[in-house]
C-alpha cells in the first residue's frame, strides 16, 4: 500500500538536481580547461544552473509529459548552458582557459545529462508499470465515448500510474450524486474527472465544492465549449485534452523545492542564533511563574489535513480546554505567558516544527480540529487552506486576522487571505509577510492576547 499510494515527486525532484550538479561538477576535473580559481567555477556553474532550470522549468515534468517535450526541454536547457559557460571567461578575464577543452566538457556535461534525464523518466515509467508504485486512484464522472477512451488509454499506459477505480454514468436512472462523493471519500480517490457534456451546472458546482472542500483535484473532461471560457488549465494525456480546475504556484517542484530550502535554512539560522541561549530563558521564566512543563505540544490539523505536534512555549496555566482559544484576558494565561503571547515569542518553538517538515515559515496559521469540523461546513473554500504546509505567520496574520476569532468576519477574511497567498505564492511574497510580522510584532497587535 506504501508504494502503491506514495507519490515521490517531492523527493524526485532534489535527487535529480543533486545529480545533475554532481554531473556538471565532477566532470570538469576530466578535461585540461585550465581553471584559476576552480571553486569560482564551481559557484558559478552551479548557481547559473540552478536559475535557468528554473526559468526554463527543466524539472518539471508530469506523468503525462511526453519525449518531444523533454528533448525540447534539453534542447532550451543547453543552449543558455552554453552561454553562460563561455561567458565565463570574459566575465571573471579568465584569458587562459581552453575553449577547446570546455566545449567537450559541454558536450560530455549534455550527453550525461541528457542519459540521466531520460533513465529517470524510464525508470519512473517501469516503476508504475511494474511495481505498479506512486498510483492515483481515479474516479471517472461520465458515460461516453469520450470517457470510455480516457479509460482504455490509462488502462493502455500503465506508465502513467492512474487507477481507475469506478465509472459513474449520471444520465443512468440509478445515479445518485450524493452516493458518488461517500463513495468518493470512502475509497480515498485522489483524482475526479468529469465530463461536463453530462453534468448540469448545479452537479458541476456540488464536485467543484467537494473536491475544494476534500483536497481532491478536480478535471474536466471538455466535450462542452463553454468551459473554454474559464480560465482553467489545459493539458493533454497523448491527444485527450483535459482541463484542471487550477494550477496553483506550488503544484510546481521547483517552487516547493525553493520554499522548503528556504525554510530549512531560515529555520536553522533561527534556532542556532536565537533560540539556542533564548530558550534556557525563557524556559527558567516560565518555570517560576507556573507549575507544569515549558512546551506545549498540541495535535493540528496540518498539510493535506494531516495531523502533527504544533510545538509552543507553554502561556497557560494546566487546564483541561486544549481546544478553546485563548480570549481576552483569559483567566488561564500566566503572567510570562501574557508577555509571551503578547510579543508572539511562545510560536518560536514551531521553527522546530519547520525543520521537521511539518511547518513552513510563511502559509495559513494551524487551526484547532474543533475549528476545522466548524467552518469546514460553513465557510467556502475553508480546507483549501490544506492545500500547503501550515505557517508560523501567513498572510492573514501580517494583515491583522490573527488571534481570537470575536465575529464571522474574522473567519471569512482569514479564509480569504490565505487562499489568496496559496493561490499567488512566490518567495517575494513570504519575505514582505515575514517583514510585516516583524513590523507588526514591534509596533503591537490589538489582538494579540
Amino acid at each position: 500500500m506504501f508504494f502503491k499510494k506514495n507519490n515521490f515527486s517531492s523527493v524526485i525532484y532534489p535527487i535529480s538536481v543533486f545529480l545533475d550538479l554532481l554531473a556538471i561538477n565532477i566532470l570538469v576535473y576530466y578535461f585540461p580547461i585550465l581553471f584559476r580559481f576552480p571553486l569560482l567555477f564551481h559557484g558559478y556553474i552551479t548557481l547559473m544552473w540552478i536559475i535557468i532550470s528554473f526559468k526554463n522549468k527543466f524539472y518539471v515534468i508530469f506523468r503525462f509529459t511526453k519525449v518531444t517535450y523533454i528533448l525540447k526541454l534539453l534542447f532550451r536547457q543547453f543552449i543558455f548552458f552554453f552561454l553562460i559557460l563561455y561567458a565565463f571567461i570574459g566575465f571573471f578575464k579568465q584569458p587562459n582557459i581552453s575553449r577547446l577543452y570546455l566545449g567537450i566538457f559541454f558536450i560530455s556535461v549534455f550527453f550525461s545529462i541528457f542519459v540521466l534525464k531520460f533513465l529517470n523518466y524510464y525508470l519512473l515509467m517501469q516503476y508504475r508499470t511494474k511495481v505498479k508504485g506512486s498510483l492515483r486512484d481515479i474516479v471517472v464522472i461520465g458515460k461516453n465515448g469520450m470517457t470510455d477512451q480516457l479509460i482504455n488509454m490509462f488502462e493502455k499506459h500503465g506508465e502513467y500510474g492512474y487507477n481507475v477505480i469506478k465509472q459513474f454514468s449520471p444520465k443512468s436512472k440509478n445515479f445518485d450524486l450524493k452516493e458518488s462523493l461517500r463513495f468518493i471519500k470512502k475509497a480515498e480517490i485522489d483524482e475526479i474527472y468529469c465530463s461536463v457534456k453530462e453534468l448540469s451546472n448545479s452537479d458541476i458546482s456540488r464536485y467543484v465544492q467537494y473536491a475544494d472542500n476534500n483536497l481532491i483535484k478536480l478535471k474536466f473532461i471538455p466535450d462542452n465549449r463553454e468551459i473554454f471560457t474559464k480560465n482553467l488549465k489545459l493539458d493533454y494525456y497523448e491527444y485527450f485534452p483535459i482541463l484542471s480546475l487550477r494550477e496553483l504556484p506550488l503544484d510546481d517542484s521547483f517552487n516547493r523545492f525553493s520554499k522548503r530550502a528556504f525554510d530549512l535554512i531560515f529555520s536553522s539560522v533561527i534556532i542556532i542564533c536565537l533560540l539556542s541561549w533564548l530558550m534556557p530563558i525563557i524556559g527558567i521564566l516560565i518555570k517560576l511563574d507556573s507549575k507544569g512543563p515549558i512546551y506545549f505540544k498540541q495535535n493540528r490539523p496540518g498539510f493535506k489535513e494531516e495531523g502533527f505536534g504544533c510545538y509552543k512555549f507553554r502561556t497557560m496555566a494546566i487546564n483541561d480546554e486544549t481546544e478553546k482559544s485563548a480570549t481576552r484576558n483569559d483567566p488561564r494565561v500566566t503572567r510570562v505567558g501574557g508577555f509571551l503571547r503578547r510579543t508572539s515569542i511562545d510560536e518560536l518553538p514551531q521553527f522546530v516544527n519547520v525543520l521537521f517538515g511539518q511547518m513552513s515559515v510563511v502559509g495559513p496559521r494551524p487551526h484547532l480540529w474543533r475549528q476545522n469540523k466548524e467552518y469546514n461546513t460553513t465557510i467556502q473554500k475553508y480546507m483549501l487552506r490544506h492545500y500547503v504546509k501550515p505557517g508560523i505567520t501567513g498572510l492573514a496574520q501580517a494583515k491583522g486576522y490573527r488571534g481570537e476569532i470575536e465575529r464571522n468576519e474574522d473567519i471569512v477574511n482569514r479564509t480569504r487571505y490565505d487562499f489568496f497567498y496559496i493561490e499567488n505564492w512566490s518567495m517575494l511574497l513570504d519575505l514582505k509577510i515575514i517583514f510585516q510580522t516583524a513590523i507588526n510584532i514591534l509596533k503591537g497587535e490589538e489582538k494579540a492576547y
